[in-house]
């Protein structure tokens, strides 16, 4: 008989819904495939080149002014920004994944459920298309009612929360580019620890230049490839020149097994351990740059939390943006698991595929480690045939094309500006 609770009495935690909006599809089955097939969604962006970007290829949802209109009633969509209307279509799909009850206005409050769905940079496309404009133009009477629902940092959470209704604790994170990936572990740790029954988490952000000219300002996207976008999203790469924005929504339905098992629905994997924390911006560390010894501190930690072995992980879904950062991730990883070359690891990158989603990569990029456990692959990393030389006693582990896969543990792995880390491990599930 499946035990409900772990060795220190507290609850299990299980995946039961997933809802995916990404550059290279929509839904779990599309997804899946464009995983599986390493079909790109990076696109160039004539908007990003009539205004000078350097970078002027992207990622971002495609069809989603046809599509959103499945899903909302046009009163909603005039009050909501793009991360909100991410956010609500891959919330939606996630409920109905999880096999919970009917969305609509006039249902009861879900007093069991409750969310946590976070923003890197949210409402900055409505504060730069809405409210500066008028403001500047002294017309601030005609900015609408609606807006500070738009450009709140809670919107994405807050929106979903009233689609759904969710009656459990329902709040935004924002951890940069660590927000997805802090979300599924706040949701984990609110499950385990017996103050909601399930929490759907994740990231969303939305996919306007007002959001990526700051990173473009910065000079660490990838200027080379505006001819050939599908080639700009290089992580592990000798040839990496910066990473490609992105955007989108991933989310996920935390429950306890208890809860799950009572309702009897299917079960995508289990939660084995996690753990967040900051590097203190020293040893190495900043704004911009995480310290080697927070890095491998959170990876301990995760593990211990699980009381899972370094042998025990047979594969690394990275954080692996194409900067200057991916032989360190690499490095990092060795070190704290201790091991090495052919010792390493399975690891790839899904941000090859769908480049930078920021504040929504993490939700993306856990519901592809998700489904790969699931369904047993692993899919390959586009554009590292030309591994970086610090990642090349590794070489053997990079998988370039997708593999059949039948190990226990894939763990995701999410760093951000502030020096924040964030370490998930999850478990095939196994009745």
């Amino acid at each position: 008989m499946t035990k409900e609770v772990n060795s220190s009495g507290k609850n299990r935690v299980v995946i039961t819904g997933l809802g995916v909006l990404s550059p290279n599809a929509h839904g779990l089955t599309e997804y899946e495939q464009a995983l599986r097939s390493g079909t790109s969604g990076i696109r160039f962006f004539e908007t990003l080149a009539e205004l000078k970007f350097g970078c002027q290829i992207g990622g971002a949802p495609q069809g989603v002014e046809e599509l959103k209109h499945q899903y909302l009633p046009e009163e909603d969509l005039l009050a909501m920004n793009q991360a909100m209307t991410y956010a609500a279509i891959a919330g939606m799909d996630c409920w109905r994944d999880a096999g919970l009850r009917e969305i609509s206005p006039e249902s009861d409050v879900d007093w069991d459920t409750g969310a946590i769905i976070g923003a890197g940079i949210g409402g900055l496309d409505t504060v730069g298309e809405k409210l500066i404009p008028k403001v500047d133009a002294k017309r601030v009477r005609r900015l609408g009612s609606t807006l500070v629902e738009q450009v709140m940092a809670s919107a994405v959470s807050a929106k979903l929360g009233g689609i759904l209704g969710l009656g459990g604790q329902v709040y935004s994170n924002s951890s940069a580019c660590t927000t997805g990936t802090e979300a599924i572990i706040n949701a984990y740790f609110h499950i385990k620890e017996g103050r909601a029954k399930r929490v759907m988490a994740g990231g969303a952000e939305g996919s306007s230049h007002y959001i990526w000219a700051g990173f473009d300002g910065m000079r660490v996207l990838n200027t080379k490839s505006n001819d050939a976008p599908e080639l700009g999203s290089r992580p592990m790469s000798a040839s990496a020149n910066g990473f490609i924005p992105g955007s989108g929504a991933g989310l996920l339905m935390l429950e306890s097994l208890e809860s799950a098992l009572e309702r009897g629905v299917r079960i995508y994997a289990e939660i084995g351990g996690a753990n967040v924390n900051c590097g203190g911006h020293r040893g190495g560390g900043s704004m911009t740059a995480p310290n080697p010894e927070g890095v491998i501190r959170c990876i301990h930690a995760a593990l211990k939390e699980g009381n899972i072995q370094a042998q025990d992980i047979d594969a690394i879904n990275g954080h692996l943006t194409a900067t200057f950062a991916d032989p360190k991730e690499i490095e990092n990883w060795g070190n704290a698991l201790g091991r090495k070359n052919d010792d390493f690891p399975l690891v790839n990158s899904t941000k090859s595929l769908i480049g930078h989603g920021l504040g929504a990569a993490g939700g993306l990029e856990c519901t592809a480690a998700i489904l790969q456990l699931y369904k047993g692959f692993i899919h390959g990393s586009l554009n590292c045939e030309d591994l970086h030389p610090e990642i090349e006693s590794i070489k053997n582990s990079v998988v370039h094309k997708t593999q059949d896969f039948d190990g226990q543990y894939i763990a995701k792995s999410s760093f951000g500006f502030g020096d924040v880390n964030g370490c998930i491990i999850f478990r095939k599930w196994q009745n």
